[in-house]
């Protein structure tokens, strides 16, 4: 009997992780889950039904590569080496760099989104490239594409997540491992519902998933989703500078962490 394939997922106590986890489960995958809140994943396993011989939980922060780094050789010795590694955690703060406290926030920002994604894949990489196969997917934004006003933290954390996958994609390219970004717009999460401005094309979680499951399953490079706002990202980047800032004019900040709601 084949064993079933193994995706290993971060954040995945909620939104977006939790949906890729429920959809790599019904595709035949087993699990290696990852969050620092392990019993909202447990619960959440229990109450989805899921197999626990299918399902492993692993508590790690992101943030701290030794932490996460622990997980993964965890993983590698209880279920062996995943098909799939999903780095998908990351946080969205608003920040003022006029605020001394926020330079804290900002550095958080990056802690996660940025060297945790490097945290989360370094375990895998040489055992998938002594393997010669294996899949690294990093989870961007849209907010990437173009800086926003505050939301400066976020934007350079997923403008980083988008050019480091470009380039470990070209290293691994010659060893048979593939790195995926997946590009998200406006996904109904908890953490897109604290926002205070207009998402167009919100997608749910659950259609994200199929979308991003599909993507990697057809071995895309890059893919934006919803693919609407692929389209809307390329307008704004081909905006010329002074349109782009008169287009931003008035627009709602997202919250800063200690900033009154």
């Amino acid at each position: 009997m084949t064993a079933a394939p193994l995706a290993f997922i971060t954040g995945a106590s909620s939104g977006i992780g939790q949906a890729l986890a429920l959809r790599y489960h019904q595709a035949g995958y087993a699990l290696a889950l990852v969050a620092r809140r392990t019993d909202e994943i447990e619960r959440w396993r229990a109450e989805q039904g899921l197999d626990p011989a299918r399902v492993v939980v692993y508590g790690a922060d992101v943030a701290e590569p030794d932490s996460i780094i622990a997980a993964a050789q965890q993983c590698l010795e209880r279920q062996g080496l995943p098909d799939v590694v999903i780095a998908n955690a990351g946080i969205s703060i608003g920040v003022d760099t006029a605020e001394r406290d926020d330079l804290a926030v900002f550095a958080r920002i990056l802690a996660v989104n940025n060297l945790g994604m490097a945290a989360t894949f370094h375990p895998f990489i040489l055992p998938m490239r002594a393997r010669r196969s294996g899949t690294l997917v990093g989870i961007a934004s849209v907010a990437g594409i173009r800086g926003l006003p505050g939301h400066g933290g976020y934007c350079a954390s997923k403008a980083g997540v988008i050019s480091y996958c470009e380039s470990l994609r070209g290293e691994l390219r010659p060893f048979g491992v593939k790195v995926v970004t997946i590009t998200p717009g406006y996904i109904d999460t908890p953490l897109t519902r604290r926002n205070r401005y207009g998402m167009p094309f919100l997608m749910t979680a659950e259609r994200f998933a199929d979308k991003a499951h599909a993507a990697v399953a057809a071995g895309a490079s890059y893919r934006v989703i919803p693919w609407q706002m692929g389209v809307v990202a390329k307008l704004m980047r081909a905006l010329p500078n002074a349109w782009f800032d008169r287009l931003l004019v008035g627009r709602a900040r997202k919250p800063r962490q200690n900033a009154d709601s």
